[in-house]
């Protein structure tokens, strides 16, 4: 692996002027270092309402193996992935079979061999995993996968660098990373009737519904909304609820 070309890298991204350019850049970096398959994942919070999560709708950028986003849906390994699991706990780059180590004796261990049979099959041999944090933990995170790769710690450092680097640099294109770097003012927590609605809100309630819930009008749970996107900078309710998730407010 060319140090050189990664280090290069981390300047050329900040002068991309377009996210087309960020992950085109970023692709042909990757494919240089060997990874033939690459994801770069924004973290979505489990929604307990929601009972197959898709990461691939999360995607910013990625390139995988002709049917392997479809089969990896339909049979719904998101729920028991161990690179996703390990993940979320995860505060360094980890290598796909420390994930499967930490979960040995898993009561899901059967379904995750299987798991990894059908990405060897598809090519997915080997990969890396690098977490993206933020102030309030996990954010996003690079997957580079194909042929087994062994990877230096100067060149992980450098990877983990690079991952950061094409993340922020397409929010920033996107406009969407401001919304990421808001922080709730510590004079302005939300009270706890606030915190009962947003709660119901993340359920899919209705004002309605929630309003005989709480046993209070509709016009005081819109009220009680108002407060909510204003404090939240949020556009609308459903804006409201993905920064609510987005700031750990609600799980």
């Amino acid at each position: 692996m060319n140090i050189n070309s990664l280090i290069q890298l981390l300047v050329i991204l900040e002068e991309c002027s377009n996210p087309e350019a960020v992950v085109t850049e970023l692709e042909q970096i990757l494919r240089g270092c060997g990874f033939e398959y690459y994801g770069l994942l924004r973290h979505v919070p489990q929604n307990p309402v929601q009972q197959n999560p898709d990461p691939w709708a999360a995607a910013l950028a990625g390139r995988w193996p002709e049917q392997w986003p479809q089969i990896y849906t339909a049979k719904k390994y998101a729920l028991i992935d161990p690179m996703v699991r390990y993940l979320a706990h995860a505060q360094r780059p980890f290598r796909w079979r420390e994930a499967m180590a930490a979960f040995h004796k898993d009561a899901h261990e059967r379904r995750m061999e299987q798991m990894m049979v059908d990405a060897f099959g598809h090519g997915l041999e080997d990969g890396y995993i690098f977490p993206i944090h933020g102030r309030n933990g996990i954010l996003a995170s690079l997957s580079l996968a194909g042929k087994p790769i062994e990877l230096s710690p100067v060149e992980i450092a450098l990877l983990e660098a690079v991952a950061r680097k094409a993340f922020w640099r397409l929010l920033d294109l996107k406009g969407e990373a401001q919304a990421l770097e808001t922080v709730l003012l510590a004079d302005t927590p939300l009270t706890r009737r606030e915190m009962e609605i947003l709660h119901y809100l993340a359920e899919g309630m209705t004002s309605m519904e929630i309003s005989k819930m709480l046993k209070i009008s509709n016009h005081t749970v819109d009220w009680y909304m108002n407060g909510l996107q204003d404090k939240l900078k949020a556009k609308n309710r459903q804006q409201a609820v993905a920064l609510a998730f987005r700031h750990g407010l609600i799980s």
